[in-house]
């Protein structure tokens, strides 16, 4: 999940969907408020020369680099906020506008569309509000199916834009609502992606898990492909974390996730955790975050490389970018922490979001910094290795070229992605995003 300015979707899901976190503060940590929607305010830009601990990332030659598909805002979708899926040497995704769906908000309900490598695009499935609205996530495969989430609508009477849905899609486009959020304390806005255990699905929601559709921190649940759901664990925002928004892990069948924010008394609210779940409830905080030079403001997922996870905050780190410009973690699964690289805000990118690994190196992308364009920088992908030595494989300049990444894949050696912003203007000036590709 990523950001973006100026929409009805900024306001109402910041607002009434998504409550409890929001941007950094100028002492290193974050400021309650509401946690990031699909469409909310880009992070603040840097304020300082870039002068991270670890030192400016290292120059070298950019990679090639290639736009494949341009959203128009109509009927092929608007602002894909998620990674990629391969599925046969065809990619899935979402997005979180357009398609033309009936009963929406301003700028449609969002799309879930496959495109080739060669960038020929494709609808599958056009949201209507009461099928969910704003699919902020991935969709994974499941024996020939797709699963996934919206951030809104549904059919359970919240107020506002609606607590979300679990969703399935067939290759042909026919689509299933699996659960509504917004009763029974299930939980509220599932911004983050499913994984499959075994068969059955887990998540997470933003909000939810109290006595009505928004109340409450978030929670972690099952739901099988038939749709019966069960909330595992209902995070109470304090020491055990709050506001997750990022999807799980699993590590020998225990679970594996972040919170962004809660886990202390730092960062107005806690700066966030990471956490274990085991797939009956059983929740453990393997690491607080301080904020300051320690990070803050977890939002992507981890991964898994040889027993170690890896990780990325959006905001601590340095006194840059208002509160910090984000920071590349490693942590073990006892909740052995180390810090291995702090983003500078200036040509090395900052707040970074997605990691993934590819051929023993990791690869991710920031949502801002990278030069001087989009009021602070329009991001950048980048790779690091495990012991944090970090290089720059493209700077978004805005504009056709695209900004605000929000996530990769591999595809054979090349890497495919989605900027949120970008590419044509559409929705009162808003533009509205691209896939790319990039060789390393």
């Amino acid at each position: 999940m990523n950001s973006l300015t100026g929409t009805f979707w900024a306001t109402a899901l910041a607002s009434l969907l998504v409550g409890g976190l929001s941007a950094c503060n100028t002492n290193g940590g974050m400021v309650p408020g509401p946690l990031r929607s699909p469409l909310a305010s880009p992070w603040p830009s840097p304020t300082h020369a870039p002068i991270g601990a670890s030192g400016p990332a290292a120059q070298v030659p950019l990679s090639s680099f290639k736009i494949l598909h341009t959203f128009s805002g109509g009927s092929d979708g608007a602002n894909p906020d998620a990674s990629l899926i391969d599925v046969n040497g065809t990619l899935y995704g979402t997005t979180i506008r357009g398609g033309g769906g009936s009963a929406c908000p301003p700028g449609s309900c969002g799309t879930v569309y496959s495109v080739s490598t060669t960038g020929v695009e494709k609808v599958l499935r056009r949201f209507n509000f009461g099928e969910g609205s704003g699919p902020t996530a991935p969709v994974i495969d499941v024996n020939g199916r797709l699963y996934g989430t919206t951030a809104g609508g549904g059919p359970v009477p919240c107020p506002g834009l609606g607590a979300g849905t679990v969703f399935a899609v067939s290759m042909t486009g026919h689509e299933k609502v699996l659960h509504s959020f917004g009763e029974r304390s299930d939980g509220a806005v599932p911004v983050a992606g499913l994984i499959d255990v075994k068969g059955r699905l887990y998540g997470t929601t933003a909000q939810g898990g109290g006595a009505g559709c928004y109340l409450g921190s978030g929670t972690v649940f099952s739901i099988s492909t038939t749709g019966v759901e069960t909330p595992l664990y209902r995070f109470a925002g304090g020491s055990d974390g709050g506001g997750p928004q990022s999807a799980l892990i699993d590590v020998k069948g225990t679970l594996y996730g972040t919170t962004y924010y809660g886990g202390g008394s730092g960062c107005y609210g806690g700066c966030g955790t990471v956490y274990s779940i085991s797939t009956a409830g059983a929740e453990k905080v393997l690491y607080r975050f301080a904020g300051g030079t320690d990070g803050a403001a977890p939002a992507a997922g981890l991964i898994n490389v040889n027993g170690t996870l890896y990780g990325t905050t959006t905001g601590g780190g340095n006194s840059n970018c208002n509160g910090g410009c984000g920071t590349f973690y490693s942590i073990s699964t006892r909740g052995a922490e180390k810090l291995r690289y702090r983003f500078a805000g200036g040509t090395d990118g900052a707040n970074p979001t997605t990691l993934i690994e590819m051929n023993g190196a990791l690869y991710g992308t920031t949502t801002g910094g990278g030069g001087s364009k989009c009021y602070g920088g329009c991001g950048t992908v980048f790779s690091v290795s495990t012991a944090g030595a970090e290089r720059v494989l493209h700077r978004f300049r805005g504009g056709f070229d695209g900004s605000v990444p929000t996530g990769l894949t591999n595809v054979k050696g090349v890497l495919y992605g989605t900027t949120l912003d970008g590419g044509l203007r559409c929705f009162q000036k808003i533009e509205c995003g691209v896939i790319f590709a990039l060789s390393p």
